[in-house]
C-alpha cells in the first residue's frame, strides 16, 4: 500500500472526572502531513503534551498517557477517506465486543441510532 503522505495518530489522555476517584479517558486522533510514520508519531506526541498541558475539563488537569497508534493513509483526506483503522482479534460475539471496547455505558457520547440487533 502506497502512502498518501498523511498519517493519523491516536493518542490517549486521562483527566479527573467529577467524582473523586474516577477518571475521564479521551482518545484523540490528529492528522499529520508526513511520509514517515515514526516522525509523525513524534510530532503527534509533542502536540499531545502541549494539548494535555493546556486542556482542563472543568478544573481537572489532563495528562497524555504515552500511547500513540499511527495509521498511514493510502488516500488523500477527503469524503469517505479512511483515516484510522485498528484491528483486534477477539472471541467475543459482536454485542459483547462493542460493549467491552466501545459502548460500556460510561462514554460521553450521543446516540445516532444503529443496527437494531446484534447477534
Amino acid at each position: 500500500m502506497e502512502s498518501s503522505g498523511w498519517v493519523a495518530v491516536r493518542c490517549i489522555f486521562r483527566g479527573q472526572a467529577e467524582d473523586p476517584g474516577e477518571f475521564v479517558y479521551e482518545e484523540r486522533v490528529t492528522l499529520w502531513r508526513d511520509t514517515d510514520v515514526d516522525r509523525a508519531i513524534e510530532k503527534a506526541e509533542a502536540e499531545a503534551e502541549t494539548y494535555a498541558s493546556e486542556t482542563t475539563w472543568p478544573g481537572r488537569v489532563s495528562k497524555y498517557l504515552g500511547l500513540a497508534q499511527a495509521y498511514a493513509l493510502s488516500d488523500e483526506p477527503g469524503d469517505g477517506a479512511e483515516v484510522f483503522s485498528l484491528m483486534r482479534t477477539s472471541d467475543l460475539p459482536p454485542a459483547a465486543y462493542l460493549d467491552r471496547f466501545f459502548d460500556s455505558g460510561r462514554e460521553r457520547q450521543g446516540d445516532v441510532g444503529g443496527p437494531a440487533e446484534l447477534a
